[in-house]
């Protein structure tokens, strides 16, 4: 899109290609959706949005994405890309950062479709927004969570070097869950795989660089 240069921006690793989302993504992101993200019985998300109802989660999912685009600002961005592999979308990895030019801080937040579970690609994607942050945006911090229950999470942040950092009380779908925070500096950051970053300096200022 030669209008906005975000569109152009990519993220590869040796099996994932990280994108911002196209309409026929959006479709293929729905499907992986309804196919499910989770193991039932279980809620990973502080919003459970996988329980919205089959006929209804579509269209939730699609503007979830869109309104993220459309609510863009330098001061105040949702980067939720679009996850490929082998040619097929398996599942979303966003990066979002608040006054990022002065804080230089980001958060992150992460889904797979079930059947890519297992198969270390949790940890290929997250190193490949966290690569970006640090490397191409010039990020120092990034934040994330997990509840106590979710060792796969837990397991993922572990690896990429974060540290505990305190806990929250939720009340999800009416019950008390523990989430825990994590801190990830820049220094304590060591990407487990090669990254590649293509067409950022298009799009810098979309950042608030």
């Amino acid at each position: 899109m030669r209008h906005w240069p975000l569109f152009g921006l990519r993220l590869t690793t040796p099996r994932l290609e990280l994108r911002l989302p196209s309409l026929d993504d959006l479709d293929a992101i729905v499907d992986r959706a309804l196919e499910g993200v989770h193991e039932p019985g279980y809620m990973p998300f502080l919003y459970p949005w996988t329980e919205v109802p089959a006929d209804t989660l579509p269209r939730v999912t699609i503007q979830h994405h869109l309104e993220a685009l459309a609510a863009w600002r330098p001061d105040n961005w949702r980067a939720n890309f679009i996850v490929v592999h082998d040619g097929q979308v398996i599942g979303s990895q966003g990066l979002a950062g608040l006054e990022f030019a002065n804080s230089r801080e980001v958060s992150s937040g992460s889904w797979l479709g079930l059947a890519w579970h297992g198969k270390g690609l949790g940890t290929e994607m997250r190193a490949a927004v966290l690569h970006f942050a640090f490397e191409g945006l010039g990020a120092e911090s990034a934040i994330s969570s997990a509840f106590v229950d979710n060792p796969a999470s837990l397991a993922v942040s572990r690896k990429l070097g974060y540290r505990e950092d305190g806990i929250n009380t939720r009340v999800v779908q009416g019950k008390r869950r523990i989430d825990q925070r994590l801190r990830l500096e820049r220094g304590d950051f060591v990407s487990p795989v090669p990254v590649k970053i293509h067409g950022l300096d298009g799009c810098r200022d979309q950042f608030g660089l």
